[in-house]
């Protein structure tokens, strides 16, 4: 099944980050290998770059033709997360917006409380959503009520690459919210790690510093978008439930295989 979100479906479930590549050549071919559905460009951090870098950039997105999703990082308050979204709105042409609003310096972990009120503010303004959030039930359940239909819940700390921290905390969330397209943002570091959020029944992942940090993103990017395949694939194969205690696997002698009947 094709991931949706919001009124658009999207072939891949892979959502790859546009920074802190080694240079362009490496960029293009990485996201030409993980063909993710979208691609994140952070608005800020790209208009406090040289103008001719911004214009490569920009040139290279294009090139690519893929969704873009503009994000607010570098954001710390609501004002400020509203105005880039609204900016990058103008620029490039989309009503799609990750929300960043970020509450400490050290951990980058977001502001919950004045996460929702922009998100409050931006879905009423039309936009498309995507909240950058912890895995707290709560927060999740508070951005849903202002409208947004998607949620991006962090697996650790950005860029730390140290994979799903509070893994209870994420299986209550995909359980108590099992209609809700959710996508883990922030802290994969391994390929095995977002194969195990997929298997988990998370709808997705969102990368970068995996990625683009690594000793050879492009084989990385390949590595990532083969993980996420697999493990959604194996979570819709319906894994069999972990137990303490052996089972044989051919407990009745001269009955080597289940009876499948579509199979027959």
């Amino acid at each position: 099944m094709a991931l949706q979100l919001y009124d658009k479906q999207f072939d891949s479930r892979l959502l790859l980050g546009t920074a802190a590549y080694p240079n362009p050549e490496v960029l293009r071919a990485a996201v030409r290998k993980a063909q993710p559905a979208m691609i994140t460009v952070a608005l800020r951090r790209q208009t406090a770059s040289s103008a001719e870098h911004g214009r490569g950039l920009w040139g290279l997105l294009q090139e690519l033709a893929l969704p873009i999703l503009p994000n607010t990082a570098g954001c710390l308050s609501v004002e400020e997360a509203v105005t880039t979204a609204q900016m990058a709105r103008e620029v490039f042409e989309t009503d799609w917006i990750k929300l960043e609003l970020i509450g400490d310096d050290d951990t980058l972990q977001p502001d919950v409380f004045q996460l929702v009120q922009a998100a409050d503010i931006l879905i009423k303004a039309g936009f498309k959503v995507l909240p950058y959030c912890t895995e707290d039930l709560i927060v999740c359940r508070r951005l849903l009520d202002v409208g947004c239909q998607a949620l991006m819940p962090w697996a650790a700390p950005i860029g730390t690459g140290l994979g799903p921290v509070h893994e209870y905390a994420l299986h209550v969330l995909r359980e108590r919210l099992p209609d809700i397209p959710l996508l883990v943002d922030a802290g994969l570091g391994l390929p095995s790690h977002a194969a195990k959020v997929m298997e988990w029944g998370f709808d997705g992942v969102l990368l970068n510093t995996a990625v683009s940090r690594s000793g050879y993103p492009v084989m990385m990017a390949e590595a990532f978008a083969q993980a996420v395949n697999a493990g959604r694939l194996a979570y819709e194969a319906e894994p069999v439930v972990p137990r303490h205690n052996a089972q044989a696997s051919t407990p009745q002698i001269g009955q080597p295989f289940w009876h499948y009947p579509e199979y027959e």
